[in-house]
């Protein structure tokens, strides 16, 4: 080719393989977490992940070896969505704790058998260390937006806790509390039990 002539451009080779492997693998991890939230965490095996995404268990064992590794990747996506989640909350710049507050209130309607999945998960996390780096996720970006409010790092702990005991309160006694009361108990937390702080935004 002469100098000075372009190149032509070659349009890119999709994998379709690869493409598909991506979509069988999210479809299983899909199915394990619709067994999580239907049958709990110890509902889980290759073979029911199997059944519950109508594919060979082979299928199941060939993108996870092992059940941790299915487990892991089932959290991770549970994860990765609150986390997503929570990032949108700190990047609009506004009401920071109403953000959580509706996104914990979420687990009495839509977000319940989400949130149901998540627990049961990082309940097993205690007794399986490979699902614990997941398994903090949660608490530590609920953590970073605490830190974004206070410098007290016992009012950050203290906030943490209020979350995820109130997450706990809403799927075991099936309360129903609206974002409105949520956000002024994680205020309450993070000024040692004084007066709600003022909306933001």
């Amino acid at each position: 080719m002469e100098q000075g002539v372009p190149r032509p451009q070659v349009p890119p080779v999709t994998d379709g393989r690869r493409a598909r492997g991506q979509r069988r693998r999210a479809s299983i991890i899909e199915a394990t977490l619709r067994v999580v939230e239907r049958d709990g965490a110890a509902g889980v095996t290759h073979r029911t992940v199997a059944r519950e995404a109508d594919v060979p268990t082979s299928l199941t064992t060939y993108y996870f070896a092992t059940l941790d590794d299915l487990l892991v990747a089932a959290l991770s996506t549970v994860a990765g969505e609150y986390e997503s989640q929570l990032r949108q909350i700190i990047a609009q710049d506004g009401d920071e704790l109403g953000g959580v507050a509706e996104l914990i209130a979420a687990a009495a309607g839509s977000g319940r058998m989400r949130a149901l999945a998540e627990r049961e998960l990082s309940t097993l996390a205690a007794r399986r260390p490979a699902l614990r780096g997941v398994a903090r996720r949660w608490r530590d970006t609920v953590a970073e937006i605490a830190r974004r409010q206070t410098s007290d790092p016992v009012a950050v702990e203290t906030m943490v806790a209020a979350a995820d005991g109130m997450c706990a309160a809403i799927l075991l006694e099936g309360a129903h509390p609206d974002a409105e009361r949520v956000r002024a108990v994680l205020s309450q937390a993070l000024n040692g039990g004084q007066a709600p702080s003022p909306r933001r935004g």
